[in-house]
Formats: C-alpha cells, structure tokens, sequence
C-alpha cells in the first residue's frame, strides 16, 4: 500500500457537494481508502478566465495499492462522473482531481508527474495539503 496526497478543487455548482462526492467516490475505490481530509477553503482562481467563480480547495491523504497511472485513470473516471467537461485550461470546472505526491516517488510521464509540478507554487494546494501530511 502507498500512501498518496490528493488535491480536490470545485468552482461550479454546488462547489462543497462536489468535494464531498468525490471524497465518497475516491473511498469506494477498489484497494483504496480516505484516511484524512483537510478542511475546505475559499481561494481565488489561480490563471484561467478572468471571471471564473472562487474555488474551494481541500487535500486528502489516502492509502492504494492502485500504480499512480491507474490511481490517474480512476480520478478522471470520478471527475467524468461528477460531469467534468474539458474546457479551457485552468478555467472553471465542477471538480478538479490531482495526484500531489504518490509515496516517496518521482515521475514524469507523459500524463503524470509526481510530485505535482506546481505543488510548490500554489497556495490553495500548500494551505490544505499541510493539515493532512
């Protein structure tokens, strides 16, 4: 089992709900558990349209046996079904998923780096991320 740090971030409709639900789904994964969340918090967007909506923002510390690629595959599953639409890039979004750290690996795939390449850089990641190391 690796322990992995994830990012949730929400600006569209029922922005807390959408968290929630996808805490819920990412629990229900096979060979997977939440074992901490932080708390929510309100942060302006980072890049994107101008007049995109504020973002909640929180961070979960899980446990998987999933490979980082297939743990990938199943958060854009979650964030299809909570009804992400691929837009603009950092533009408003329903739910945002994101691999922060995977254990004590480094990688940098074509569709994933670990750490994430901006963990560092961004607040709103940093600021939950911290509640749950």
């Amino acid at each position: 089992m690796a322990i992995c740090y994830l990012g949730a971030g929400s600006n569209l409709g029922d922005r807390r709900k959408n968290i929630k639900l996808a805490v819920k789904k990412i629990n229900a994964l096979k060979n997977t558990s939440v074992l901490k969340e932080s708390r929510i918090i309100e942060t302006a967007p980072c890049g994107g349209p101008a007049d995109q909506p504020d973002f909640l923002n929180a961070a979960l510390k899980i446990e998987t046996k999933l490979p980082p690629i297939s743990l990938l595959k199943e958060l854009k599953k979650i964030e299809n079904d909570l009804g992400r639409i691929k837009g603009v890039r950092f533009g408003p979004r329903i739910i945002d998923l994101d691999i922060l750290l995977y254990g004590d690996r480094v990688m940098h795939a074509k569709k994933l780096a670990i750490p994430h390449p901006r963990l560092f850089v961004r607040d709103f990641v940093t600021r939950p991320l911290l509640e749950v190391l």
